[in-house]
Protein backbone atom coordinates (compact mmCIF):
# COMPACT_ATOMS: atom_id res chain seq x y z
CA UNK A 1 0.00 0.00 0.00
CA UNK A 2 1.67 3.46 -1.30
CA UNK A 3 2.03 6.02 1.25
CA UNK A 4 4.11 9.45 1.83
CA UNK A 5 6.67 9.56 4.60
CA UNK A 6 7.82 12.93 6.16
CA UNK A 7 10.86 13.06 8.22
CA UNK A 8 11.37 15.78 10.76
CA UNK A 9 15.20 16.84 10.88
CA UNK A 10 15.05 20.13 12.48
CA UNK A 11 16.35 19.71 15.76
CA UNK A 12 19.47 20.60 17.13
CA UNK A 13 20.48 17.06 19.15
CA UNK A 14 21.79 19.01 21.91
CA UNK A 15 21.99 15.66 23.75
CA UNK A 16 24.23 13.60 21.07
CA UNK A 17 27.16 17.32 22.23
CA UNK A 18 28.17 16.59 18.34
CA UNK A 19 28.09 20.82 17.73
CA UNK A 20 25.74 20.43 14.89
CA UNK A 21 22.66 19.05 14.01
CA UNK A 22 23.23 15.21 14.47
CA UNK A 23 21.61 14.25 11.04
CA UNK A 24 24.88 15.04 9.23
CA UNK A 25 26.66 13.07 11.28
CA UNK A 26 28.48 10.19 9.57
CA UNK A 27 28.02 6.50 10.57
CA UNK A 28 29.57 4.28 8.73
CA UNK A 29 30.93 6.94 5.67
CA UNK A 30 27.10 8.54 5.39
CA UNK A 31 25.42 10.83 7.40
CA UNK A 32 22.89 9.60 9.55
CA UNK A 33 19.84 10.89 7.83
CA UNK A 34 21.18 9.42 4.53
CA UNK A 35 20.78 5.45 6.12
CA UNK A 36 17.38 6.94 6.90
CA UNK A 37 16.61 8.07 3.58
CA UNK A 38 17.56 4.86 1.89
CA UNK A 39 15.18 2.53 3.42
CA UNK A 40 12.12 4.56 1.82
CA UNK A 41 14.38 5.43 -1.25
CA UNK A 42 14.45 1.05 -1.17
CA UNK A 43 10.48 0.59 -0.38
CA UNK A 44 8.70 0.34 -3.61
CA UNK A 45 5.28 1.63 -1.60
CA UNK A 46 6.86 4.77 -0.75
CA UNK A 47 5.67 7.31 -3.04
CA UNK A 48 7.19 10.74 -1.58
CA UNK A 49 9.49 11.81 1.12
CA UNK A 50 9.13 15.16 2.59
CA UNK A 51 11.74 16.35 4.29
CA UNK A 52 11.49 19.62 7.18
CA UNK A 53 14.69 20.55 8.22
CA UNK A 54 16.25 23.64 10.38
CA UNK A 55 15.37 27.11 7.97
CA UNK A 56 19.69 27.21 7.65
CA UNK A 57 20.03 23.38 6.80
CA UNK A 58 17.61 23.33 3.86
CA UNK A 59 19.78 23.51 1.37
CA UNK A 60 22.37 21.04 2.84
CA UNK A 61 19.50 18.34 2.94
CA UNK A 62 18.86 19.04 -0.61
CA UNK A 63 22.72 18.39 -1.84
CA UNK A 64 22.87 15.43 0.37
CA UNK A 65 19.20 13.64 -1.28
CA UNK A 66 20.40 15.12 -4.57
CA UNK A 67 24.56 13.44 -3.88
CA UNK A 68 22.97 10.22 -2.73
CA UNK A 69 20.45 9.92 -5.10
CA UNK A 70 17.45 9.93 -2.56
CA UNK A 71 15.53 10.89 -5.95
CA UNK A 72 11.93 10.41 -3.62
CA UNK A 73 12.31 13.70 -1.94
CA UNK A 74 9.49 16.17 -3.22
CA UNK A 75 10.24 18.69 -0.97
CA UNK A 76 12.67 20.07 2.10
CA UNK A 77 10.82 22.62 3.70
CA UNK A 78 11.83 24.57 6.72
CA UNK A 79 10.59 23.41 10.47
CA UNK A 80 8.74 25.58 13.46
CA UNK A 81 9.98 25.79 16.90
CA UNK A 82 8.86 22.80 18.17
CA UNK A 83 9.08 18.67 16.24
CA UNK A 84 5.10 19.24 16.40
CA UNK A 85 4.57 22.59 14.29
CA UNK A 86 7.34 21.01 11.81
CA UNK A 87 5.47 17.99 11.08
CA UNK A 88 2.32 20.41 10.64
CA UNK A 89 4.20 22.12 7.88
CA UNK A 90 4.90 18.76 6.56
CA UNK A 91 1.60 17.39 6.60
CA UNK A 92 0.67 20.82 4.74
CA UNK A 93 2.79 19.82 2.33
CA UNK A 94 1.21 16.16 1.65
CA UNK A 95 -0.11 16.64 -1.94
CA UNK A 96 -2.19 13.64 -2.31
CA UNK A 97 -4.72 11.83 0.25
CA UNK A 98 -4.08 8.47 1.36
CA UNK A 99 -1.79 7.21 4.03
CA UNK A 100 1.06 9.47 5.96
CA UNK A 101 3.88 8.53 7.69
CA UNK A 102 5.74 10.74 10.05
CA UNK A 103 9.26 9.04 10.91
CA UNK A 104 12.43 10.42 12.75
CA UNK A 105 15.52 11.42 10.51
CA UNK A 106 17.74 9.84 13.25
CA UNK A 107 15.78 6.48 13.72
CA UNK A 108 17.61 4.99 10.75
CA UNK A 109 16.92 0.79 10.86
CA UNK A 110 13.27 0.38 10.79
CA UNK A 111 12.44 -2.82 8.52
CA UNK A 112 10.17 -2.64 5.34
CA UNK A 113 8.32 -5.46 7.10
CA UNK A 114 7.20 -3.36 9.81
CA UNK A 115 6.43 -0.26 7.57
CA UNK A 116 3.98 -2.23 5.83
CA UNK A 117 2.55 -4.15 8.89
CA UNK A 118 1.91 0.17 10.08
CA UNK A 119 0.46 1.30 6.93
CA UNK A 120 -1.84 -1.77 6.55
CA UNK A 121 -3.05 -1.28 9.98
CA UNK A 122 -3.37 2.88 9.64
CA UNK A 123 -5.35 2.18 6.66
CA UNK A 124 -8.03 -0.04 8.61
CA UNK A 125 -8.14 2.15 11.93
CA UNK A 126 -6.95 5.44 11.25
CA UNK A 127 -3.85 5.75 13.29
CA UNK A 128 -1.14 3.23 14.03
CA UNK A 129 2.44 2.93 15.55
CA UNK A 130 5.03 0.92 15.62
CA UNK A 131 6.49 0.30 19.59
CA UNK A 132 8.18 -2.46 21.48
CA UNK A 133 7.22 -3.91 24.51
CA UNK A 134 9.07 -2.60 27.34
CA UNK A 135 11.71 -4.93 28.70
CA UNK A 136 12.36 -2.96 32.34
CA UNK A 137 10.80 -2.97 35.11
CA UNK A 138 9.54 1.01 35.48
CA UNK A 139 9.25 2.78 38.45
CA UNK A 140 7.71 6.44 38.87
CA UNK A 141 9.90 8.65 41.14
CA UNK A 142 9.17 12.10 42.79
CA UNK A 143 11.41 14.68 42.15
CA UNK A 144 13.30 14.33 45.36
CA UNK A 145 14.11 10.93 43.59
CA UNK A 146 11.58 8.75 45.94
CA UNK A 147 9.75 5.53 43.93
CA UNK A 148 6.33 6.49 44.04
CA UNK A 149 4.97 3.26 42.18
CA UNK A 150 6.33 0.26 39.80
CA UNK A 151 4.44 0.09 36.96
CA UNK A 152 2.64 -3.40 35.63
CA UNK A 153 5.12 -3.61 32.94
CA UNK A 154 3.22 -6.02 30.82
CA UNK A 155 0.90 -3.12 29.76
CA UNK A 156 3.82 -0.88 28.32
CA UNK A 157 5.44 0.13 24.99
CA UNK A 158 8.45 1.82 23.95
CA UNK A 159 6.78 3.88 21.14
CA UNK A 160 8.88 4.33 17.82
CA UNK A 161 8.33 5.80 14.58
CA UNK A 162 7.05 5.43 11.88
CA UNK A 163 3.29 6.73 12.99
CA UNK A 164 0.71 6.51 10.56
CA UNK A 165 -2.48 7.66 9.97
CA UNK A 166 -4.92 8.57 7.22
CA UNK A 167 -4.20 12.08 6.04
CA UNK A 168 -7.43 13.28 7.24
CA UNK A 169 -6.88 12.14 11.13
CA UNK A 170 -4.05 13.05 11.50
CA UNK A 171 -4.82 16.67 9.74
CA UNK A 172 -7.62 17.05 12.13
CA UNK A 173 -6.02 16.07 15.38
CA UNK A 174 -2.86 19.22 14.04
CA UNK A 175 -5.94 21.82 13.72
CA UNK A 176 -7.74 20.43 17.24
CA UNK A 177 -4.37 21.03 18.81
CA UNK A 178 -3.78 24.42 17.63
CA UNK A 179 -7.35 25.43 18.56
CA UNK A 180 -7.10 24.03 21.89
CA UNK A 181 -2.76 25.10 22.28
CA UNK A 182 -2.14 21.42 23.16
CA UNK A 183 1.89 20.27 22.35
CA UNK A 184 2.20 16.82 22.50
CA UNK A 185 4.41 13.85 23.02
CA UNK A 186 4.15 12.45 19.61
CA UNK A 187 2.01 12.85 16.39
CA UNK A 188 -0.35 9.75 17.81
CA UNK A 189 -0.57 11.89 21.17
CA UNK A 190 -2.79 14.60 18.82
CA UNK A 191 -4.81 11.83 17.88
CA UNK A 192 -5.72 10.48 21.65
CA UNK A 193 -6.38 13.81 22.75
CA UNK A 194 -8.45 14.66 20.42
CA UNK A 195 -10.52 11.29 21.22
CA UNK A 196 -9.16 8.73 18.34
CA UNK A 197 -7.66 5.42 18.34
CA UNK A 198 -4.23 4.66 18.17
CA UNK A 199 -3.07 0.90 17.54
CA UNK A 200 0.41 -0.66 18.20
CA UNK A 201 2.28 -2.56 15.74
CA UNK A 202 4.92 -4.31 17.25
CA UNK A 203 8.39 -3.96 15.86
CA UNK A 204 12.00 -4.88 17.12
CA UNK A 205 15.16 -2.89 19.51
CA UNK A 206 16.52 -2.55 16.71
CA UNK A 207 14.95 0.46 15.45
CA UNK A 208 16.52 2.79 17.72
CA UNK A 209 16.80 6.43 17.36
CA UNK A 210 20.27 7.82 17.84
CA UNK A 211 19.83 10.49 20.21
CA UNK A 212 23.28 10.29 22.60
CA UNK A 213 26.93 9.26 21.69
CA UNK A 214 26.43 5.82 23.08
CA UNK A 215 23.84 5.24 20.71
CA UNK A 216 26.31 5.87 17.97
CA UNK A 217 27.91 3.09 18.73
CA UNK A 218 24.85 0.61 19.00
CA UNK A 219 24.16 2.28 15.37
CA UNK A 220 27.77 1.49 13.95
CA UNK A 221 27.49 -2.32 15.28
CA UNK A 222 23.97 -3.04 13.89
CA UNK A 223 25.01 -1.69 10.41
CA UNK A 224 27.96 -4.15 10.87
CA UNK A 225 25.74 -6.52 10.84
CA UNK A 226 24.92 -6.14 6.89
CA UNK A 227 21.46 -5.37 5.41
CA UNK A 228 18.70 -5.35 7.93
CA UNK A 229 15.96 -4.12 5.66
Amino acid sequence: MQYTVIIPAAGQGKRMGAGKNKQFIQVANKPLIVHTLEVFQQHNDCIDIIIVANKDEVVEMKQLAESFQIKKVSNVIVGGSERQYSVERGIAAVAEDGIVLVHDGARPFIKHEHIEAVVQKADEVGAAVVAAPVKDTIKRVQRSNIVEETLERSSLWAVQTPQAFRLSIIKEAHQHAINTNYLGTDDASLVEYKGGQVVVVQGDYLNIKVTTPEDLLFAEAILKQGEIK
